[in-house]
């Protein structure tokens, strides 16, 4: 997304905490940890989603004029595997999700909107996960969006991994809304989404692999919701890393962690333990960053670390600017 004044606050305030911070940490080689995105083609990592058929691969594309273009990155080294060119679409415009279904398809939301409402309605592309990583080009299927409500600004959209079914959460100023889409996408008519929740201003969101479980980010924090018969039920608080540009998150395929990217070349991508209440309760195994640690920027590195802050001071600081950088609009206005 091209920067606002108040992803610009929450860019300084980050680079003010990290700075002189240590080296980054080197990734270990093992698959769904922490790992940098090392292809300098993905400047702007907008969303993510992990691979069902090909374990330890994240699905990742860049934001705004890009063109129709999909990754597969390798977690165990942190490079791209596989280019997918998205064929039968138009030409992206704010492409800020990705999300893997139930059908085994990959759907990608092109659902931004810059300017809170500009276009009259956005687009969802689909197509199948490739079976094989190498670059290629498919035929995706494009879905016209529209929201009930009217247009609105979002980065977040999720398939719910037992229905199918697409939700989109918007970020609009004075908070989000959770929308609910039509039980199946349709070709050739409008997809009209329905608000059935209220939610922070968030930027990217991710169903656990049982549906049981919602988690939302926004540039300062994110939050896990119970979600049972597709509504938001109770919520807590996760600790996500603190990040140059919090832009995405997904869980790994077994549910045992959460996967936190941010945008940039050369972004970092941090695993969080997932706990019961995040909707896992089995047996972890590996490494990753557990809450304690992501609060305080382990298993992040370079300037996705925050060796002297947490999540909460960093929160309060990034509140700070913003309020200050919305009091100067108010004084210019």
């Amino acid at each position: 997304m091209r920067p606002s004044l108040i992803r610009f606050a929450a860019t300084a305030a980050v680079v003010l905490l990290c700075a002189g911070t240590s080296p980054a940490v080197a990734d270990d080689g093992k698959a769904d940890q922490s790992f940098t995105i090392e292809d300098p083609r993905i400047t702007e990592s907008s969303g993510l989603a992990a691979s069902r058929l090909h374990p330890g691969i994240y699905w990742t594309h860049n934001d705004s004029d890009d063109g129709p273009y999909v990754f597969a990155v390798d977690s165990r080294t942190g490079k791209t595997v596989a280019r997918v060119t998205m064929r039968g679409v138009g030409e992206p415009r704010d492409v800020e999700a990705i999300s893997l279904g139930p059908d085994g398809n990959l759907y990608v939301g092109d659902i931004g909107d810059n300017l809170d409402g500009t276009w009259d309605h956005v687009w969802i592309y689909r197509f199948p996960e490739p079976k094989e990583l190498a670059d290629t080009t498919v035929q995706a299927t494009q879905f016209d969006v529209k929201y009930a409500d009217g247009p609105r600004n979002a980065e977040a959209l999720m398939v719910h991994p037992k229905t199918g079914r697409v939700y989109i959460a918007s970020k609009n100023e004075g908070g989000g809304g959770l929308y609910e889409g039509p039980k199946k996408l349709t070709t050739g008519t409008t997809n009209v989404f329905r608000r059935v929740g209220e939610v922070p201003w968030v930027t990217d969101g991710a169903f656990s692999p049982d549906g049981g479980h919602l988690v939302l980010r926004s540039y300062f924090s994110a939050r896990g919701y119970v979600f049972e018969d597709g509504r938001l039920g109770a919520d807590h608080a996760v600790q996500a890393p603190l990040q140059r540009q919090s832009e995405s998150v997904t869980y790994t395929a077994d549910g045992s962690a959460m996967m936190f990217g941010s945008e940039g070349e050369g972004s970092r991508v941090v695993r969080v333990e997932a706990t019961a209440e995040d909707g896992y309760d089995g047996k972890k195994e590996g490494g990753g960053a557990s809450p304690s640690e992501a609060a305080s920027g382990a298993g992040g590195g370079g300037a996705d670390r925050a060796d002297k802050g947490t999540v909460t001071g960093g929160a309060v600081l990034l509140a700070v600017i913003g309020l200050a950088v919305l009091g100067f609009r108010k004084r210019r206005g």
